[in-house]
């Protein structure tokens, strides 16, 4: 491998693209260091280190952001905002037709959609900025334990509608400029732009993490739960390469002088269909509960809400590792139902002349694709469920709440995984196109 990316540093073209995703890497980890205006760095790292990185309903959202949100800086929202809006886009594109219309017309359309998912980008993220804005004011970023640090002060002589709308256009500005980021990184860089500034934020807090459990638990468990961090992405990089190849003939055709057609292929249906996508709906939706119980006076809690923060928010209930895991089976099957579309694969095959040894085209072949997807969704729904399920058995296992951050499993090692595989297919390719060995041997 190490000669592999000596030989991609050596082919020019290539050596340039990998230098440019760097370079844009380390521009965007700036941006997520740099204070934005108004707030008191200061004050933030008192806070954070006053409660030890436990903020409930945020902390899946500053992993994803490489710890930026809980500092309110330049690109504390990250590339969340752009995520929701592409998976608001890609349902709605099933239930609008003039979506649906625009998907099938190739790359214009595509275009059109990847032109909205940019204005609803910046819609959500002036939204989720001026949430995270007012609950910085208010003291409940930090769930109100830090009242004496006050991250954005008052008095500084600007009045303070002036500075929270300041801080709420340079919060979305930030969401502008990483999406331009990423979009870059998928243009001239190596992989995917967004997935890639996903993989550097997750990244950036193995450190921090992984040192904090050491400091609090000793060598024994850190090297425990490390010899376990590599058996969990051992298990996730096999069940990720892993498909079922469903054989297609196409039967030869003359048109003209040429003979076409008479070649065989094959449909890959992955395990993990859905990819990460379940994770996050089941994830979102947990986290309702605890921002209701915002809403509710902290100090008179009524049997409901207490019943709601010992199930539905302690990480290590029963209740909630059951709720979670049903809720991303759900989810799962419910994704791949709207993503692929057995009836129209089919109907695409038997109008090229393509069918599956042993199936009859048109609505048996359809069937039986929903026959096998059904199947295999199964193993990955469940695949799914419990690697995203083992952070709450951490929380028991080592007995602290603030490792509700905990970045060595779940959905962190999912993400990782996922584009640690996909941008080495892509070097692979591009080496392989030169006649180098590539990474595989």
């Amino acid at each position: 491998m190490l000669s592999a990316f000596l030989s991609a540093f050596r082919t020019p073209d290539l050596r340039k693209k990998l230098l440019f995703t760097i370079g844009i890497i380390a521009i965007y980890r700036l941006g997520a260091a740099l204070p934005s205006p108004g707030v008191s760095y200061t004050n933030v790292q008192k806070c954070i280190d006053a409660t030890q990185g436990s903020t409930g309903v945020l902390n899946l959202l500053n992993l994803f952001s490489g710890g930026a949100l809980l500092q309110l800086s330049v690109f504390a929202l990250g590339i969340m905002p752009y995520i929701t809006a592409s998976i608001i886009l890609q349902l709605l594109t099933v239930v609008i037709p003039r979506l649906e219309q625009l998907r099938k017309e190739g790359q214009a359309g595509q275009a059109k959609i990847t032109q909205y998912t940019r204005y609803l980008t910046l819609g959500l993220g002036v939204l989720q900025a001026s949430a995270f804005v007012a609950l910085a004011r208010s003291g409940q970023l930090f769930q109100n334990q830090c009242d004496q640090f006050p991250i954005i002060p008052e008095g500084t002589g600007i009045p303070d509608w002036l500075t929270l709308t300041i801080l709420v256009m340079t919060m979305t500005a930030g969401t502008g400029v990483v999406m331009w980021l990423g979009e870059l990184i998928t243009g001239r860089g190596v992989g995917n732009g967004m997935s890639v500034l996903i993989f550097t934020s997750i990244a950036a807090r193995l450190p921090a993490e992984g040192w904090t459990i050491k400091e609090s638990q000793g060598w024994a468990k850190f090297l425990l739960v490390i010899a376990l961090v590599l058996v969990i992405i051992t298990a996730v990089t096999f069940i990720e390469q892993s498909q079922r190849r469903i054989p297609v003939q196409y039967a030869k055709r003359m048109i003209g002088r040429r003979m076409y057609g008479g070649t065989s292929t094959y449909i890959p249906l992955k395990v993990n269909q859905a990819g990460v996508i379940p994770v996050i709906f089941g994830s979102s939706l947990l986290y309702l509960p605890q921002l209701a119980l915002q809403f509710f006076d902290q100090n008179n809690q009524g049997r409901t809400q207490v019943w709601i923060q010992n199930n539905l928010v302690d990480p290590t209930s029963p209740i909630y590792i059951g709720v979670y895991f049903l809720l991303i089976i759900f989810f799962t099957y419910f994704y791949v139902s709207i993503t692929f579309n057995p009836t129209e694969v089919a109907d695409n095959m038997k109008k090229y002349g393509g069918f599956v040894p042993g199936i009859r085209p048109g609505k048996p072949t359809a069937d039986y694709l929903d026959f096998i997807l059904s199947r295999i969704t199964l193993p990955g729904a469940l695949y799914l469920a419990v690697v995203s399920i083992l952070p709450n058995f951490f929380f028991i296992w080592l007995d602290r709440q603030q490792y509700l951050n905990f970045p060595f499993g779940g959905t962190a090692v999912l993400i990782m995984v996922g584009v640690g595989l996909e941008t080495t297919k892509q070097i692979e390719s591009q080496l392989m196109q030169r006649n180098y060995e590539g990474f595989l041997r």
